[in-house]
């Protein structure tokens, strides 16, 4: 089992859920977030004054997969994710030892 987490634009969301759902992948997590990159933020202009905002609006998502979905799931939120703008976001992949359903104590890809 592979765990994703994907950092993208808010308004890219329901996007990126449709894709997945696309695929057959329908459990996530979403968070909202804050953070930056190598944008290092932008400068907005509030009553007059120019102020920097450092830390821009993402949504996280979590979700973990077997191992034959990782590379479809990737693909989809990178598809669905990307704008060709600064701060599209990041996807990363890492391996999950285990996961146990807590209602019914199933183990492994059968509690995903």
């Amino acid at each position: 089992m592979k765990k994703i987490e994907a950092i993208i634009k808010p308004f890219k969301l329901e996007e990126v859920k449709d894709a997945l759902s696309e695929i057959g992948i329908e459990g996530m997590t979403v968070t909202e977030v804050k953070g930056f990159g190598r944008q290092k933020g932008h400068t907005e202009i509030y009553r007059g004054s120019e102020y920097t905002v450092d830390f821009l609006p993402k949504i996280k998502l979590e979700l973990v997969v077997a191992d034959t979905q990782t590379d479809a799931a990737v693909a989809a939120i990178i598809k669905s994710a990307k704008t060709g703008k600064i701060g599209d976001g990041k996807v990363f992949v890492s391996a999950v030892e285990t996961a146990v359903r807590i209602r019914t104590e199933e183990k492994g890809e059968s509690a995903v």
